[in-house]
C-alpha cells in the first residue's frame, strides 16, 4: 500500500515530514491505529477526547519547537478540529518560524 493510499491523499500528493510526524504523533497520543489516520480525518470522529487533544497539541509543539495558540476551552486561534488542519496550523506557524 502507498502513503497515498494510506493517507487518502489525492494522486500525485505526497504527505510531508511534517504531515506524517503529526498524524504519529495524533496516534500515539490518542492511542490509534496511525495506519487507519489520514489528513481528511475529524478528530471527534476518530473519538479524540479533549485530554488526547491537548497531549498531541503539546507533543506537536516540542517536536517542533513552536508555540501553538490554542485553548482547549474557547477552540480560539488553531483550527484542531481535523488533522488536516492541524498540519496546515502547524506549517503555518513554522512557516513563520522560518521568515
Amino acid at each position: 500500500m502507498t502513503a497515498r493510499e494510506t493517507t487518502g491523499m489525492t494522486p500525485g500528493a505526497e504527505m510531508t515530514d511534517t504531515a506524517q510526524t503529526i498524524i504519529q504523533i495524533i496516534a500515539d497520543k490518542a492511542l490509534l491505529d496511525v495506519d487507519t489516520l489520514s489528513p481528511d480525518k475529524v478528530l471527534a470522529d476518530l473519538g479524540v477526547d479533549s485530554l488526547g487533544l491537548v497531549e498531541a497539541i503539546f507533543a506537536i509543539e516540542e517536536a517542533f519547537d513552536i508555540s501553538v495558540p490554542f485553548n482547549v476551552q474557547d477552540g480560539a486561534g488553531f483550527d484542531a478540529t481535523s488533522i488536516a488542519s492541524i498540519i496546515a496550523g502547524v506549517e503555518g506557524l513554522l512557516a513563520q518560524k522560518a521568515a
